[in-house]
């Protein structure tokens, strides 16, 4: 009899709340042997898979002692080789800052099975949870998603010049992308909101403009929250 052949799944579990996971993640954690997850994962997750899934917390935050990615790989391909059912879950999309270059390329070398199952990224989420649209005919025709860990490898100049910005892992940096934003000609009246745990029963949100965003958070815990800025921020009144 041939041994059972294992394969592994990269998950994207959504923007927080288990409601947005989708129909065929839900069902690939049921069934999950090893379950490989990060730190942003909700909670609740965990109730989905079996109670003799092997669980292992890989998380990644920032500032905070993490697993090296090299330790990652070797988990996945050490239980995916034992024939097991692996699921390697990461908030969001995995293929949206979801590191899985590293991890596909240690799969593929060491021949084993995978497939990659998409999920809702927090850049599109986040905004719509607070009543902000991404595009409109007038006021936003195009965004950019990126993240603000380094704001020092960022070109300011040109992203000073799109309309609407989504800006992921940035609360720590504010102040940076608010003087940068202003010294690239911003407008000081641009809209701005920052969309904490979105998804989630701890959502928070706070609004402001460039001149004032600072002044507003002083002294808040933001992370883990996206940052939007633009006109479109000032629809979410009506939407």
């Amino acid at each position: 009899m041939n041994a059972q052949r294992g394969k592994v799944y990269l998950i994207g579990a959504g923007p927080g709340d288990i409601d947005y996971l989708t129909v065929k993640a839900s069902r690939l954690l049921t069934t999950a042997q090893v379950l490989v997850y990060d730190a942003l994962v909700d909670p609740k997750l965990l109730d989905c898979v079996s109670s003799d899934c092997l669980n292992l917390n890989v998380g990644k935050r920032g500032g905070q002692t993490s697993t090296a990615q090299s330790d990652i790989n070797r988990l996945l391909i050490k239980h995916c080789s034992e024939g097991k059912q692996v699921v390697r879950l990461k908030s969001g999309d995995p293929f949206i800052f979801g590191r899985c270059t590293s991890e596909i390329g240690a799969l593929r070398a060491s021949g084993c099975e995978f497939e990659v199952v998409p999920g809702i990224s927090s850049a599109l989420a986040a905004p719509l949870f607070a009543g902000i649209p991404l595009t409109d005919p007038v006021l936003s025709r195009c965004f950019t998603v990126f993240t603000a860990h380094d704001p020092n490898i960022l070109d300011w100049e040109t992203l000073a010049r799109i309309e609407t910005l989504v800006i992921l892992m940035g609360t720590q940096n504010l102040a940076e992308i608010v003087h940068q934003l202003l010294k690239h000609h911003r407008s000081t009246s641009t809209p701005i909101a920052i969309i904490k745990d979105a998804g989630t029963s701890r959502q928070e949100i706070w609004d402001g403009e460039l001149i004032n965003i600072l002044r507003k958070t002083a002294g808040l815990s933001l992370s883990p929250a996206v940052i939007v800025v633009g006109e479109v921020v000032s629809l979410s009144k009506y939407l």
